[in-house]
């Protein structure tokens, strides 16, 4: 529960908020519980406080400094938070549906069970984030940075990752139904049983991705670069692999039922 001190400090304004801050930095803030609905804080300094369960729904949050803050479970729905600091933030479980965090840095933080479907994460940085299990249909990550990330039985289905950075990143088992992956780097990708029906993947970078056992069943694959990639076991019924490169790519037990090959021929 939120300290009654701590809340009205916050709510006197961002000056005395910051200098209280500033001549207490032993003091770890607790604001947990607390009603912040459509709360102005933008810029604030709310590096490391207590935020759980916290209600910031509509909250103005842009270029606030939240890293290492404690956001476990709390609303931020349809909360703007562009160019904010959550680097090494805790938000598993949090609601961030709708949310605008466009250019945020989310580096490092964990986002276990989250919801960010429908939001916009255009240009923002998710290296190393954890992402396991977090729903993020419909959201807009488009030249996101998520090298490294843990994606890992992410829901991305209709999300637009166009030429995101995926360098690394383990979306093992991910949901990325007609996934919009238009010239994504995905260099060393971790897809294994990846679901990647109908997944829009033409100019892809996908050399030395694991795509073993994944389901690219109507997927669009056209020049994308599958060089020294695993696709042992996946499934690539009708798909487009037009201009595909496959050099040295791991093609055991691959299904290529009436599949478009890179020489532009079907396969019987």
């Amino acid at each position: 529960m939120a300290n009654i001190e701590h809340l009205v400090l916050l709510q006197a304004g961002a000056v005395r908020w910051l200098e209280w801050r500033n001549n207490h930095p032993e003091i770890a803030p607790d604001l947990s519980t607390a009603n912040l609905q459509k709360h102005n804080l933008r810029g604030a300094n709310l590096q490391g406080v207590n935020l759980s369960r916290v209600d910031l729904s509509h909250a103005l949050l842009v270029r606030a400094d939240l890293s290492h803050a404690n956001l476990n479970s709390a609303n931020l729905h349809q909360a703007l938070l562009s160019e904010a600091n959550l680097s090494k933030a805790h938000l598993s479980v949090a609601n961030l549906s709708q949310a605008i965090l466009t250019q945020v840095n989310l580096s490092h933080a964990i986002l276990i069970g989250s919801n960010l479907s429908e939001a916009n994460l255009r240009e923002a940085t998710l290296t190393e984030a954890n992402l396991i299990g977090t729903d993020l249909t419909n959201a807009n990550l488009r030249d996101a940075d998520l090298d490294a990330a843990q994606l890992n039985r992410a829901h991305l289905c209709f999300t637009n990752l166009i030429e995101a950075n995926l360098i690394g990143a383990n979306l093992s088992e991910a949901n990325l139904y007609a996934a919009d992956l238009i010239g994504a780097y995905l260099y060393k990708a971790n897809l294994e049983k990846a679901r990647l029906y109908k997944a829009h993947l033409s100019s892809a970078y996908l050399f030395r991705a694991n795509l073993a056992k994944a389901d690219l069943t109507g997927a669009d694959l056209a020049w994308s670069n599958l060089k020294g990639a695993n696709l042992a076991g996946a499934n690539l019924r009708g798909a487009n692999l037009r201009g595909a490169n496959l050099t040295s790519a791991n093609l055991t037990d691959v299904d290529f039922q009436n599949a478009i090959m890179p020489d532009g021929k079907k396969y019987d």
